[in-house]
């Protein structure tokens, strides 16, 4: 069975961070750890819709990236 995922009191409540790397841009993604659930936005616009994806398949995605 899968989990609820994060309500929107959740999101609101997230801290959400992004890559050191993007420096004073505001044009990249952020990222909230959200127990099972890792959500992630735009930075500049973070009030449209969030992605919410298993924080299992994130992790797998970033590791995917990291090796190029």
């Amino acid at each position: 069975m899968t989990q609820p995922g994060p309500s929107p009191d959740d999101l609101a409540a997230a801290t959400w961070i992004k890559s050191s790397a993007s420096g004073a841009q505001n044009e990249c993604v952020e990222v909230a750890h959200l127990g099972p659930w890792t959500g992630v936005r735009d930075s500049k616009d973070p009030a449209r819709a969030t992605v919410i994806v298993p924080a299992g398949a994130f992790a797998r995605l970033v590791s995917h990236l990291a090796r190029g």
